[in-house]
């Protein structure tokens, strides 16, 4: 099993991602979608947190070797950029999606230099708004953005296109394609295959399609 396939594994196994073709879920954007994912439920499980930790570290030292601080977005990729930063020995902060209101007024927690090589970890890339206002508020404090790694990417086309755009890097242990050739060898799922596929192809379309 490669590693993108054992994340997907994980993910499935503790319910952090489900996937209801037949049930959609409503996300917060108000589109029907069959899948939804809650990464903060890898937190729970000890083993499968280690692997996926693992991994994430694994990731950062095959294509961010030269990192010298880990960030996590605020909340989600708190966790785990505490967790990646012990295991690499780096130090760590954390974003804030805005600035504080009081006090100093900062949107970063924790030492950062204008020297600092930073690697951003995130639980899961959707439209990549949330890590990419991250990345630019590192990036106003003068250090450097080398990639954003994540647990888990949709692959949405305008995900895509904003990393594109933002110039910015990044590697996700695993992401909805793969998640799904797993979940294929559920039973319940088989019948649904042509579904899922067509989502991935167009969401919004296919969001219209199951209102109701």
């Amino acid at each position: 099993m490669t590693p993108s396939e054992q994340a997907a594994q994980i993910l499935l196994d503790i319910n952090a991602v489900c996937l209801s073709p037949q049930a959609p879920f409503t996300w917060a954007s108000g589109l029907k979608a069959p899948i939804y994912t809650d990464n903060r439920l890898i937190m729970s499980y000890p083993e499968e947190r280690r692997v996926i930790e693992g991994l994430l570290a694994q990731t950062i030292q095959s294509h961010y070797p030269q990192a010298t601080v880990i960030a996590g977005t605020a909340t989600a990729g708190i966790p785990h950029a505490a967790f990646v930063a012990a295991e690499l020995n780096l130090p760590m902060i954390y974003v804030r999606s805005s600035a504080k209101d009081h006090g100093k007024g900062r949107a970063i927690e924790g030492v950062l230099k204008a020297s600092d090589k930073v690697v951003l970890i995130e639980d899961l890339i959707s439209t990549g708004r949330s890590v990419l206002n991250a990345a630019r508020q590192i990036q106003s404090e003068g250090a450097q953005v080398l990639g954003v790694v994540s647990i888990f990417n949709y692959q949405l086309a305008s995900g895509q296109k904003a990393f594109k755009e933002a110039g910015i890097d990044f590697v996700s242990l695993t992401d909805y394609t793969r998640l799904v050739e797993i979940a294929m060898k559920q039973a319940d799922l088989k019948d649904y295959q042509a579904s899922l596929a067509d989502w991935y192809k167009d969401p919004e379309g296919w969001s219209q399609a199951h209102q109701g």
